[in-house]
């Protein structure tokens, strides 16, 4: 990699746009000299941000104009056909065009995948994507794919994202041989609907993948798998299930510990194991999923993202282009595929 990495950001999607990438875009750069940020955007609106939240120039930190901003519910094709001034386009056309090694985008999920498709294309033997991302686990952490991308798929495409999966754990986490598992509703052979099960018996003949079999819900978060396979309808419940539930913890622990005097002294005394447990379950310290199977590094940020939740998606941009995440995947699946 070179001596600085940049990373384009559209700095105008999400729930709250600029009023939280840029200040979160600010803090990054204080704690990383090493990379170039691009700002994709409406540069009278960003500029003046920017005047706002920093006393001096950076010269680190670039204003690009676009005039245009995907909606959050718009169609994926319509977004591709006619919205290519667009800041999520733009932030995207500047990796494939090379000025930029990553993309970060708090934006539509879907046009994110039609434009990452349109410009980046994916890997050989990759047919789609996936949205990958990490859990935690009693060991550490766990991938999981796919968690939205693909409502329907195939066999073969679950094969595909254990592949994919395998590379990214020891390519940002320099495992070797990670552990992969098929989430199920059992661990029985005879468990599961066709396409999991002739899933599983892909993933099983490829002698370069060390699966360990079905997995269910409650083996994620216990470690059992480095990587987490199933598809995107079945990802998507189970991750924003685990993010409400994980909600629901925090708020029930400050509720108990207010009730009373006796109880906000035992919150004083129990604070640093209470801030460990936050540490743990907070949604937002993992903010940032990968679109897997693209030929460059773009990264999906939640759209409800507030200023530390996006510079944790900006620091997972950072993490793959330094590991070399997409030279190292492409190779990898030359050989595996």
């Amino acid at each position: 990699m070179a001596a600085k990495c940049t990373l384009a950001i559209d700095a105008m999607s999400g729930d709250f746009g600029p009023h939280v990438i840029v200040p979160s875009a600010l803090e990054f750069l204080t704690r990383y000299n090493d990379c170039h940020l691009l700002l994709v955007g409406d540069q009278n609106q960003l500029r003046s941000l920017i005047n706002q939240h920093s006393a001096s120039a950076n010269t680190n930190l670039e204003v690009i104009h676009t005039d245009e901003v995907v909606g959050m519910d718009e169609k994926p094709s319509l977004a591709l056909r006619k919205r290519k001034a667009s800041s999520l386009y733009r932030s995207i056309a500047l990796v494939s065009e090379g000025i930029a090694d990553a993309s970060v985008s708090a934006g539509n999920t879907g046009a994110m995948m039609a434009m990452g498709r349109y410009l980046l294309q994916t890997h050989a033997g990759i047919d789609r994507p996936a949205i990958a991302s990490e859990l935690p686990t009693r060991e550490g952490h766990c991938y999981m794919l796919d968690l939205g991308a693909n409502v329907d798929c195939s066999a073969e495409h679950l094969f595909q994202f254990a592949l994919m999966g395998s590379v990214l754990s020891e390519a940002v986490d320099g495992r070797q041989h990670p552990k992969v598992g098929l989430l199920n509703v059992g661990t029985e052979k005879v468990k599961g609907n066709e396409q999991v099960k002739l899933a599983s018996r892909l993933i099983q003949e490829h002698s370069q993948l060390n699966y360990i079999g079905y997995i269910e819900g409650n083996d994620i978060y216990a470690g059992k798998a480095d990587v987490v396979i199933c598809d995107g309808f079945v990802g998507n419940i189970a991750l924003k299930s685990s993010e409400g539930l994980a909600r629901l913890m925090g708020r029930s622990l400050n509720v108990a510990f207010n009730q009373s005097l006796y109880r906000r002294a035992l919150r004083w005394l129990a604070a640093p194991v209470l801030k460990e447990l936050q540490e743990l379950i907070d949604p937002s310290k993992r903010n940032g999923a990968s679109l897997l199977g693209l030929q460059g590094v773009v990264i999906k940020s939640h759209g409800s993202a507030n200023h530390s939740c996006f510079i944790h998606a900006i620091e997972q941009a950072r993490a793959e282009v330094v590991s070399g995440l997409s030279q190292r995947l492409n190779d990898r699946l030359a050989t595996m595929i």
